[in-house]
């Protein structure tokens, strides 16, 4: 009978729906999908957030373990400021329905793991040509949201926070520039 095949239908997909509520990323996944907020914007709310927290993480570490001076002073201002725009987007978020990820993805814990292994001249080298790659990344994805992102909030924040990221960008490049020619006393040749 008709009714039959729908119960049959019905007891067959009721775990499979069960069964994909009870992981996290299909609740985040859903959350997300019943948001307002345009999928790209949602995208770029993920990536901001990922990336602000390694950023945060990464200049804490920065502040513990670099050699130069400026280094840990860029640092600690990285932690600072992405910290600052890490808790606006969070609000924003919140407020769109948005989930969004509360550790580091795959790469960004890879890159923290390989610097964490790293001290003195050589971590303020590596530490400080990521932070250029990033920021560089970083200016184009804000830049291309405040320009042409969906969602009003979004784009404001976006904009305003802006400024500030191309202003670690440039800082990154000249800090980058002073510690590019610097070796470990280990490495060097002329102690050895």
């Amino acid at each position: 009978s008709l009714t039959g095949i729908a119960l049959v239908g019905l007891l067959i997909a009721v775990p499979t729906v069960a069964s994909a509520q009870a992981q996290p990323r299909q609740e985040t996944t859903k959350e997300s999908k019943d948001s307002k907020v345009a999928r790209g914007d949602q995208h770029f709310m993920k990536e901001a957030a990922e990336g602000g927290m390694a950023e945060v993480q990464l200049g804490q570490l920065a502040s513990q373990r670099a050699s130069s001076d400026s280094v840990k002073q860029f640092g600690k201002r990285m932690a600072d400021d992405h910290q600052k725009a890490a808790d606006e987007l969070k609000q924003l978020a919140s407020q769109k329905g948005v989930a969004l990820p509360t550790s580091l993805d795959r790469g960004h814990q890879r890159l923290y793991d390989r610097l964490s292994k790293l001290s003195g001249a050589d971590f303020d080298r590596a530490y400080m040509k990521e932070m250029v790659k990033d920021h560089d990344r970083d200016v184009k994805a804000f830049q291309k949201e405040a320009n042409s992102g969906k969602d009003p909030d979004l784009k404001a924040w976006a904009a305003k926070t802006l400024p500030t990221l191309k202003d670690h960008q440039q800082q990154a490049k000249q800090v980058s520039a002073s510690v590019q020619g610097k070796s470990s006393p280990a490495a060097s040749p002329a102690q050895k």
